[in-house]
């Protein structure tokens, strides 16, 4: 036989060996018992009469809009054995997790579009119809579970940012969903195009061959995305091919193709403060210009998730622009260092045997690089630690915050920025109105982590290679360090690499935040409706109960989430419980549900498990923003964090307080931050940065997703838990 013919036939064996299509799994759940789901409610029902809670015709229910499964890329990426990966987790886990572990009560699927083919999709609405159908009286059932996916933009350009956004649909029949997820960018258009089919089909069979599963699995789940055709432009997505894939570069496209659809649809950007997506100089009023935002489909924000805190804004820049308008790097503050300015501080301690004179146009010369960086500063050293470049790019006293967080992407910035581009003298500017809540970002299919602080590295998206060796083997594969140390390189970014570059993202992985709706009932359309009128709030995780209402509105009482106009001084009203203390383990009726190997593979033997204690509120902290009402009015003076602090006493029962605004000469948006007695919380110091006496950082403890740190090391600092209410939109009108 001749090599050839025999390269021939291993090449067909190999082709052979291709895996078949990936299965959404298998729910194993039956419908909760009624008395079980209702003892939820008289807990929280019990408190609301406890804190005489005004309208007790809604109940405050508890979900996660935010929950991708290893159907999307980075989480099957992050579920391989390099990662200390624990293999897939398909969209049925999710359903058994939301009801079984986290007891929640609705949640949504959001894998990112960019890599659901049409098989992929259709064995989602398959699965998300499934785990509705085992939740019992669709009137009253145990959860609810919306489809949708996640459109994931980024642009090293600024002015072309657009970040991340779910796209969630109300039904779940063929006539209320679309027909194929819309993502960002085609696959052809892409930065590398993918090999022939042949070569990839090969590759998955020899891996397969040899005894690597798991890398098989994802070599033919990127063959399948390969196999799936580009959708032709210019044409009405109802008339499109069914087997295509769709990609709409912009938000006003991703908008249009929405409104050819017809459904009623919500639109929720998250992580966008998230700076190792968000280039330096990114900001959210780039998107109130012209068809950039739909209010009618954007109306809630996500600002907390598993991955950070997008709430607060800071009065800091990545750069300054100089006399001749080129960036500089900004020499660094008490509270922030530039990683530009770490950079040359890195170059200064490799300049020996250096003239001074060199060492010093170095340092300029590695700053620059760095600012020049975008969101990958540290490959000017590829060499580097993450330990050279400290805590730099880091709010040091945000709250759980996002990681290298760009302040003009917050939410608190987003409520304070209009445009005013060509409007008449009377028109009123454009600016966003969001309700606010949180979820997780889950790349595991669980929804709802944030009930219990534990297994760190299994219920946070926190990953890291598995040991020294293999990341020293990935370091090789992605280009290795440079060869002279004393000399900065540019920085050469790739998406591949950000996925391998966990050392100093996995600090500020924690499990996640959660959604809560005031809603008339349980069922589907109560819920959906909720979410649409901004009625909602978010937390860090815990379960807390939070009313925040208008109570002299010109037609009387306005709950979170309003958009009201008057004259009058408005009177406020807070109401806040700290969530249910948790017991060890998981309730009776959840350990009878699911087979003791299923809890242990979703759970760790660990659920929502409530006491009859509540934990107290510390504190009710009110913000208040007043948008911009002239072209260029600085931000920072807009924005007062804290405005009114509330101490509370440490009672279980709640907190309660009143206060107005006598100062309201102009439109204003209030909203509400009710903080939990401290506990403690996975990775809430993040880098455990030491300061020096003089104010600068000397050193950092990382808590790594893999080798060095241990995995049962859950990196815990005590942390004041919150919630955080949709804001109440006060316009301002003239008296008559």
């Amino acid at each position: 036989m001749s090599k050839g013919v025999l390269a021939a036939i291993l090449l067909a064996l190999a082709i052979g060996c291709d895996h078949a299509p990936r299965s959404a799994g298998s729910i194993e759940g039956q419908p909760l018992p009624d008395s079980f789901i209702a003892a939820r409610t008289r807990a929280r029902n019990k408190t609301a009469t406890g804190l005489a809670v005004v309208d007790a015709s809604k109940q405050i229910l508890f979900g996660d809009l935010h929950v991708h499964s290893t159907f999307s890329v980075d989480a099957f990426m992050y579920a391989l054995p390099v990662f200390n990966g624990e293999g897939a987790h398909p969209p049925a886990d999710a359903c058994d997790f939301a009801r079984f572990c986290s007891g929640l009560d609705f949640f949504s699927i959001n894998d990112h579009a960019e890599g659901l083919s049409p098989h992929l999709w259709r064995e989602t609405i398959e699965s998300i119809r499934e785990c509705n159908r085992r939740s019992g009286d669709d009137t009253n059932p145990d959860m609810v579970a919306f489809l949708g996916w996640e459109w994931t933009q980024t642009s090293t350009t600024p002015e072309q940012h657009y970040g991340h956004k779910n796209v969630i649909f109300p039904g779940l029949a063929d006539d209320e969903i679309p027909t194929r997820p819309i993502s960002s960018i085609s696959i052809t258009n892409y930065e590398q195009k993918p090999p022939p089919r042949i070569v990839m089909a090969a590759a998955s069979g020899i891996t397969r061959i040899l005894g690597y599963a798991e890398y098989a699995d994802m070599i033919s789940f990127m063959t399948s995305l390969a196999d799936t055709p580009d959708c032709p432009t210019g044409i009405d997505t109802r008339d499109l091919p069914l087997d295509c894939r769709e990609a709409a570069e912009t938000p006003a496209e991703l908008f249009a193709k929405l409104d050819q659809w017809g459904f009623e649809t919500l639109v929720i950007p998250h992580g966008l403060a998230w700076g190792i997506h968000a280039p330096p100089g990114a900001t959210l009023a780039t998107q109130l210009s012209g068809d950039l935002h739909d209010p009618s489909k954007q109306r809630l924000i996500e600002i907390m998730s598993g991955h950070g805190n997008s709430e607060e804004y800071r009065n800091f820049g990545e750069y300054v622009v100089g006399a001749d308008g080129q960036r500089v790097c900004p020499n660094p503050t008490p509270d922030y260092e530039p990683c530009c300015w770490r950079a040359g501080e890195i170059m200064r301690t490799r300049c020996d045997g250096l003239a001074v004179d060199e060492c010093e146009r170095r340092v300029k010369q590695a700053q620059h690089l760095a600012l020049s960086g975008g969101v990958s500063p540290d490959l000017v050293f590829q060499d580097s630690a993450a330990s050279d470049w400290l805590d730099c790019d880091q709010c040091r006293d945000c709250f759980k915050p996002a990681m290298t967080l760009r302040p003009r992407l917050t939410s608190q910035y987003g409520a304070a920025v209009s445009n005013f581009e060509g409007l008449a003298q009377t028109d009123s500017p454009r600016r966003f109105r969001w309700g606010f809540i949180a979820s997780t970002d889950n790349h595991g299919a669980r929804p709802g982590t944030g009930y219990k602080q534990y297994a760190r590295t299994v219920m946070t998206d926190a990953r890291g290679i598995a040991d020294a060796s293999s990341r020293e083997r990935v370091r090789s594969w992605l280009g290795g360090a440079q060869a002279d140390r004393q000399i900065p390189q540019p920085s050469e970014s790739t998406r591949l690499f950000e996925l391998f570059d966990t050392e100093r993202k996995a600090s500020f992985m924690y499990p996640g935040g959660i959604v809560a709706v005031h809603s008339a009932a349980r069922d589907r359309n109560s819920i959906w409706q909720a979410l649409h009128r901004k009625e909602v709030y978010g937390t860090s995780g815990p379960r807390m109960l939070l009313w925040f209402d208008l109570v002299n509105g010109p037609d009387g009482n306005h709950p979170m989430g309003s958009e009201v106009a008057m004259s009058a001084t408005p009177r406020f009203e807070v109401r806040a419980a700290g969530a249910l203390e948790q017991q060890p383990g998981c309730p009776t009726e959840i350990s009878n549900a699911l087979s003791a190997e299923r809890l242990h593979h979703l759970c760790r033997g660990e659920c929502y498990n409530p006491s009859s204690v509540r934990h107290p509120i510390s504190a009710i902290e009110i913000i208040r923003i007043r948008p911009q009402m002239r072209p260029g009015e600085p931000i920072a003076g807009l924005i007062e964090d804290p405005w009114k602090r509330f101490e509370c006493a440490a009672d279980p029962a709640g907190c309660t307080v009143q206060f107005e605004d006598p100062d309201f000469m102009r439109d204003t948006v209030y909203y509400v931050r009710a903080l939990q007695v401290a506990t403690p919380a996975i990775n809430a110091a993040n880098l455990r940065t030491t300061m020096g006496p003089d104010g600068i950082a000397t050193a950092i403890d990382e808590c790594h997703g893999g080798d060095p740190t241990s995995p049962d090391d859950d990196c815990l600092s005590p942390a004041e838990e919150r919630a955080w209410s949709s804001p109440i939109y006060v316009d301002h009108v003239q008296p008559s």
